[in-house]
C-alpha cells in the first residue's frame, strides 16, 4: 500500500543484487512511494545478478560503479543528477563483502591485505560516497542517506569477523560526518542495525541460520525481515524524519535490548538436556 511518502524524491540506490537483496527491496517500495531512483552496483555484479531485471520493472537506469572508486562515485552522481532531473533526496549504501570471511580467515589469523579489502569496501566506500556527493553539491537540502550495519558493530558475534569493524567504521563515518553535513547542508546521516537477514552477502557468515534462529528467540517481536527493513528505510527517506540524524537505529525486533529471553532460555535448557547424564553433569564430547 503506498502512502506517496516519497512523492517527486529522487534517489540513489546502490547494492541491490537480486531479489534476496535488502536493496532490492528498497528500490521496490521507493519507486512504489513515489520516487524515481538510479541503481549502482560493481559492474561484476550487474553481469552476474539481475538488477537489470530490477531497472526494468521500475524504470530506472543502472549505473555500473565500483563504490570504492571515487572516480567511478563522481560518475554514479553527476549522471544520476542529470537523469533524475535534479539533486538527490535519498541515498541507501548496502554494501559489503569480507573477503577474510570468504575464504574462512578467523579473525585471529587475518590476511591484512584483505583487511583493507573488507574496510574499503564496506566502509570506506561510505566516506568516499559522502565526500564526492558533497563536493558536486549533489545531495537536496534536508536529502536522507542510510547505510545498513549490524549489531556485531557493538558486540562480539562468532563468525562476523572483520565485518564487525567495517560496522564499527561505517557507523562513526555516519556520525562524523553526519555533523558536517547536517550543520552545512542539513542533510541527515543515519545507519540502521538490521536482524540477521538471509541476503547473499549474509549468507556468507558462519553459522547465518543459527544466527538468526538464535536471534529470532531472543527478541521478543521476532527478526525484522528485509520487507521490514526496507519499509523502515522508506521512512527514514520520508520527510516525517527530518531531524533524525547521527543515529544508529536498530531494526532488530528488540534483539539489542536483550540479555536472555523466555524462549532461549528453554531452547538452552534443552540443550543441557540433551548433553547430560542420568545426574545431571554435563557430557564433554
Amino acid at each position: 500500500m503506498s502512502h506517496n511518502l516519497l512523492k517527486g524524491k529522487r534517489g540513489i540506490i546502490f547494492g541491490a543484487l537480486n531479489e534476496m537483496s535488502i536493496a532490492w527491496k528498497v528500490a521496490e517500495r521507493a519507486v512504489e512511494e513515489g520516487a524515481t531512483i538510479t541503481l549502482s552496483n560493481t559492474p561484476i555484479a550487474v553481469r552476474m545478478g539481475q538488477i537489470d531485471d530490477l531497472a526494468q520493472k521500475l524504470n530506472a537506469e543502472v549505473i555500473p560503479a565500483d563504490a570504492t572508486s571515487v572516480e567511478d562515485l563522481e560518475m554514479v552522481f553527476s549522471k544520476s543528477v542529470e537523469i533524475l532531473g535534479g539533486k538527490i533526496d535519498f541515498i541507501l549504501h548496502s554494501i559489503g563483502m569480507s573477503p577474510n570471511v570468504r575464504k574462512k580467515r578467523t579473525y585471529d589469523d587475518l590476511d591484512y591485505d584483505m583487511l583493507e579489502k573488507t574496510l574499503d569496501i564496506s566502509a570506506i566506500s561510505f566516506h568516499k560516497m559522502l565526500q564526492v556527493a558533497k563536493k558536486q553539491d549533489a545531495i537536496a537540502e534536508y536529502g536522507s542517506v542510510i547505510a545498513l550495519s549490524y549489531v556485531a558493530a557493538q558486540r562480539t558475534f562468532f563468525g562476523y569477523n572483520d565485518m564487525a569493524d567495517a560496522k564499527s567504521l561505517l557507523e562513526s563515518i555516519a556520525r562524523s560526518f553526519g555533523y558536517i553535513y547536517g550543520r552545512e547542508k542539513g542533510v541527515r546521516i543515519n545507519t540502521i542495525s538490521q536482524s540477521p537477514t538471509l541476503t547473499t552477502a549474509g549468507s556468507g557468515v558462519k553459522g547465518m541460520d543459527h544466527l538468526m534462529d538464535f536471534a529470532n528467540k531472543m527478541s521478543p517481536l521476532g527478526n525484522a525481515n528485509a520487507d521490514e527493513c526496507a519499509d523502515y528505510c522508506i521512512m527514514m527517506f520520508s520527510d516525517l524524519t527530518r531531524k533524525v540524524t547521527m543515529q544508529n537505529l536498530f531494526h532488530d525486533g528488540g534483539f539489542s535490548s536483550m540479555g536472555m529471553s523466555l524462549r532461549a532460555m528453554h531452547q538452552y535448557s534443552k540443550c543441557l538436556d540433551d548433553y547430560a547424564d542420568k545426574d545431571g553433569h554435563i557430557i564433554y564430547g
